[in-house]
């Protein structure tokens, strides 16, 4: 067989795959009710046309997607979320939800069949929960449905159009429930889907404080929140979240570690500031007295904070001036400022070795009046033999 042949052959091949796969995009149909989520391809004066899938297209009422403002919430390219009404004239008609004409009890009941959103007009608060218009009906929303913290008050509930799911449809329509809430948590598991996709190991991300815990801080990253533990939430020992973050502060945080099987994200706010240890060399220079609080004391010493971030060690052997001591509780105490001597800084290591400010000028002071008596000593014996030396100069010449 020649080339030329395998090539028809293969064209033919894939030009029957294709019709294949149009015929079997032809053959889909749609149920009422069913949802769909669809990529927005044309958006005209009237309509938002969408990729359906199949063969044909499908539309949406562009009145769905209007803000209170008249602006347009939607573009070619962004993927919707709806669900299939019916056809008319040919065309696949879809919706986001049904609209306040809404009402014969056919259509709400394809609604609660199919779990489509409907929207109603909140008129009233009775026992229990709120009166909802729905077109020409009359629903029930349960307080726990309508997504309203307890401290939320009703007065800005009632009068608003909102959106709800029909959860229960009895005695042909004389008799329906429905719920906010379960549409709320459903844009917010979407949420949490989509914020998965972009959260990265090692990534710098904004976010806003959601709560503050014992063990540290919860940050909403856009709809998924991860936590910064306690020692994660600066370079200073931190005893209360309350001290560096408050609930809705806006924040910038480092990605630790991200696991979505366990759904837990851990985040450091340290690590997003300037690291103290990188300029520790310059701001306490070996041989020199600075100002500490004890932080913590040890068996083999004493750790002193002499800055953000940056602990110094007092061995324990440089701690009992002189005297052996058992443990450093016998010299100091938590908590207390104390002067101290750096002896060596180990940026690398982030290590700084400490002594005692008062011990060290103690033996400085020692050490200064001992050399000075050894100077006057000094002098005093040259002196003394100049002195000497006079007399007898004196006597010879008698």
């Amino acid at each position: 067989m020649t080339t030329d042949n395998n090539e028809n052959l293969h064209g033919e091949e894939e030009d029957f795959a294709a019709l294949l796969a149009g015929s079997e995009r032809a053959l889909t149909r749609f149920a009422p009710g069913q949802k769909i989520a669809a990529l927005v391809i044309k958006v005209s004066n009237d309509w938002i046309f969408i990729d359906t899938g199949t063969k044909g297209e499908g539309v949406l009422d562009r009145k769905e997607f209007l803000a209170d403002d008249g602006s347009l919430t939607i573009a070619e390219g962004d993927t919707v979320t709806a669900w299939f009404v019916g056809s008319q004239h040919g065309e696949m008609r879809f919706t986001t939800r049904l609209g306040g004409s809404a009402g014969g009890s056919g259509q709400l009941e394809d609604a609660w069949r199919g779990g489509i959103p409907v929207q109603g007009l909140v008129e009233k608060e009775v026992k229990g929960g709120f009166e909802v218009k729905i077109g020409g009906s009359r629903a029930f929303c349960p307080f726990s449905q309508t997504g309203l913290r307890r401290d939320e008050g009703a007065e800005q509930f009632i009068g608003s159009h909102q959106q709800f799911r029909i959860t229960e449809y009895r005695e042909n329509g004389r008799s329906i429930v429905v719920s906010r809430r379960v549409l709320l948590e459903e844009e917010r598991q979407a949420k949490r889907e989509a914020a998965w996709d972009t959260i990265r190991e090692g990534e710098v991300m904004s976010g806003i404080v959601a709560s503050l815990r014992d063990f540290g801080a919860f940050v909403d990253l856009g709809g998924i929140e991860g936590l910064i533990p306690m020692s994660e939430l600066g370079w200073k020992r931190v005893k209360d979240a309350a001290e560096v973050l408050s609930a809705g502060q806006q924040v910038k945080v480092l990605v630790k570690k991200v696991d979505r099987e366990a759904g837990k994200i851990s985040l450091s706010l340290r690590d997003t500031l300037a690291d103290p240890w990188e300029t520790a060399s310059v701001r306490f220079v070996e041989g020199t007295y600075v100002a500490g609080v004890v932080s913590r004391l040890a068996n083999f010493g004493a750790f002193v904070t002499l800055a953000d971030g940056i602990d110094g060690l007092v061995p324990i052997s440089r701690l009992g001036g002189g005297k052996r001591i058992n443990h450093p509780r016998e010299v100091l105490k938590e908590g207390e400022p104390i002067e101290v001597k750096v002896e060596s800084v180990d940026r690398a290591a982030r290590r700084i070795s400490l002594s005692l400010g008062a011990v060290g000028r103690a033996a400085e002071e020692e050490e200064s009046d001992l050399a000075s008596f050894r100077q006057q000593a000094a002098e005093g014996s040259s002196k003394s033999l100049g002195s000497l030396g006079e007399l007898l100069k004196a006597k010879l010449k008698k």
